[in-house]
């Protein structure tokens, strides 16, 4: 009697125990990931996907988006010409001179008088690039006789450039002094030399005075 009954205890225990080894066996045949946070990783596109949703906010492409603005509107027949019309506007009162259609680097007292000064001479530097033009033409010729000309009148034009870019710069310190005083000069030396080496016709904006006016 004694001994039945201490079988049955031990047979008791040893179904304890299986049956807490069957219950706590899914919980270590779990991923360690899935354990902690009750749900399976995502896998790594999917991952990337919701990181891109989270900071644009939507998965569609901004190319919509920008066509019509920031509200996605396409401009009408009207606000496309209204917009058009107020290019050529500017572009017609830069051409003039206006300050208001100017760039930062086109504006000030100071360019505009070294715009009319270089715009009131004909020189050297208005040649520039007439010179160099031919210079290429006879780079292109390959005619021995040409090319041996070339290399010295490569010196000469740059020889010219830089005497009539001191003669700008002397001529244009002076009225400066005179007319603007206190007003910085900084970059007119550069503006009006690259404005000499310009084509007349081509020049923006374009020149108010001819040469032999009086500035």
């Amino acid at each position: 009697m004694f001994r039945r009954n201490s079988a049955g205890a031990t047979e008791g225990k040893a179904a304890d125990s299986e049956a807490e080894q069957s219950q706590g066996a899914p919980a270590k045949n779990k991923p360690a990931a899935q354990t902690a946070k009750g749900r399976p990783t995502p896998k790594r596109s999917e991952a990337e996907r919701n990181r891109y949703q989270s900071i644009t906010g939507s998965t569609t492409s901004g190319r919509g988006a920008s066509s019509g603005g920031a509200s996605g509107r396409k401009l009408t027949p009207e606000e496309k010409a209204k917009a058009r019309s107020d290019r050529d506007r500017r572009t017609t009162a830069m051409r003039r001179g206006e300050e208001w259609a100017l760039g930062p680097r086109d504006r000030g007292p100071i360019r505009k008088l070294a715009r009319d000064y270089v715009d009131a001479h004909r020189r050297p530097s208005e040649y520039y690039m007439y010179v160099l033009l031919l210079l290429l033409v006879a780079l292109l010729s390959r005619n021995a006789t040409l090319n041996t000309y070339v290399s010295p009148l490569v010196l000469v034009l740059i020889v010219v450039v830089v005497v009539d870019g001191y003669l700008i710069r002397r001529a244009l310190l002076k009225l400066a002094a005179e007319r603007y005083p206190g007003e910085s000069t900084r970059g007119m030396t550069t503006y009006a030399v690259m404005r000499a080496l310009q084509i007349r016709r081509f020049r923006m904006p374009a020149p108010r005075l001819k040469p032999g006016d009086e500035v």
